[in-house]
């Protein structure tokens, strides 16, 4: 028996409909017209359980090249394309939640997903409820109606990781769905549907795309989730142009690549960083002495470029900006996955809703694709902006922390 083909090898396969094109065409089209009248019929009354050519807003051989794509990534039943990952995390909540319903909502949600509830899904009589980020006491929150239970894993900022296997057999128990943003590992680090999720979202934007040229967001679903799902983006009027959808299949065929290299880079810098007296702590899951370490090995096969770090006492939010203006290799913006390094400050208080232990001043990083040793060097030149007694006694050359 063949043995079965590895992540890297399937993606080079994956979405190629046509035979002799490596690339698919890009397929730019809206109206699609039929033979006869009987045809036109047939089409409409099988679309609703078969993927057929019918209009463009219901898809392309473009979209559909990406959505098998994603579905052979995630090892999913079907996948469905938006034009932003917010734009997949609203329908996906609409899709299964009706007045009346109750959804579980971890606290390290991505920001605008926390403002969608409170001003959306309140507004349609559905409760929220704002678990802590590595699940503990989930079951207890659990109400007669609660109808979802959403995670990220990671959390957004701080990267915390509930074990997703323990919510998916809590969600079976309640007879409840089980959503997670799966955007941190891009379905290639992790596939949470395997491991009994109902619905993984993803924002194609990031790593998927990996070139800061396209905005596209995803959410591939298993069997039993996906009609609810399908309906509700037919009937929002969800669609992606056949460019976007190309750009974002072409970037995912080097993501086994570029996500291998962002994590090494990362891993890098990190072990610098907690080599110097102005970091308090770095926050990492990759990382041997991080909280979700443990739950990180379990489900995960690698990491990605993303750090946040906290400062040392001392240091206020004015000093870590100063340092932030000076870097000249971190673009300040609030993206990331793309092949460029990135930083913004990090207001945790202002991002949870539940008690947070006090910290120091607090930035992330996306460590790019650039030599690790220019962004440490970058970093370095930044940090002596910090106040001169807080500086590290000995600064340390690049070259004495290879790995």
């Amino acid at each position: 028996m063949n043995k079965p083909l590895r992540p890297a090898t399937r993606l080079l396969r994956a979405g190629r409909p046509h035979a002799g094109w490596v690339n698919t065409p890009v397929t730019r089209a809206s109206t699609f017209v039929f033979d006869s009248v009987a045809a036109w019929r047939d089409t409409r009354a099988r679309r609703e359980q078969e993927r057929l050519p019918s209009y463009g807003a219901r898809g392309t051989d473009s979209t559909h090249a990406l959505e098998d794509a994603l579905v052979e990534l995630e090892q999913g039943h079907r996948a469905q394309l938006y034009p932003t990952g917010q734009a997949a995390i609203a329908v996906v909540l609409l899709a299964y939640l009706r007045a009346g319903d109750h959804v579980l909502v971890t606290d390290a949600v991505y920001e605008p997903v926390r403002r969608f509830c409170a001003e959306h899904l309140a507004r349609l009589g559905i409760e929220f409820t704002f678990y802590p980020p590595d699940g503990a006491g989930l079951a207890q929150l659990l109400r007669p109606n609660t109808r979802m239970i959403y995670a990220e894993s990671p959390g957004s900022l701080t990267y915390e990781m509930p074990d997703l296997r323990q919510l998916a057999d809590l969600a079976r128990r309640h007879d409840c769905w089980l959503a997670v943003d799966n955007t941190w590992a891009s379905g290639l680090l992790c596939q949470p549907l395997a491991l009994g999720a109902d619905i993984s979202i993803l924002a194609a934007t990031k790593y998927l795309g990996g070139h800061a040229d396209v905005m596209m967001g995803a959410v591939v679903t298993n069997a039993r989730a996906w009609r609810a799902l399908e309906r509700a983006s037919i009937d929002f009027g969800q669609t992606v142009g056949a460019d976007d959808a190309y750009l974002v299949l072409r970037g995912m065929r080097s993501l086994p690549l570029r996500m291998a290299q962002h994590a090494r880079s990362a891993l890098r810098v990190a072990q610098w960083l907690q080599g110097r007296a102005e970091v308090a702590r770095v926050l990492c899951p990759a990382l041997p002495d991080d909280p979700a370490h443990a739950v990180w090995r379990r489900e995960c096969s690698g990491a990605n470029g993303l750090l946040t770090l906290e400062f040392a006492a001392g240091i206020a939010d004015a000093d870590m900006e100063r340092a932030i203006d000076a870097l000249r290799l971190f673009g300040i913006g609030a993206s990331w996955g793309g092949f460029e390094s990135l930083v913004i400050p990090v207001n945790l208080a202002k991002a949870r809703a539940l008690p947070v232990t006090a910290h120091g001043a607090m930035l992330r990083l996306h460590i790019g694709l650039e030599d690790p040793d220019d962004l440490i060097a970058d970093l370095e030149q930044a940090f002596d902006q910090l106040r001169p007694s807080l500086k590290a006694p000995n600064s340390h050359s690049p070259d004495s922390l290879r790995i």
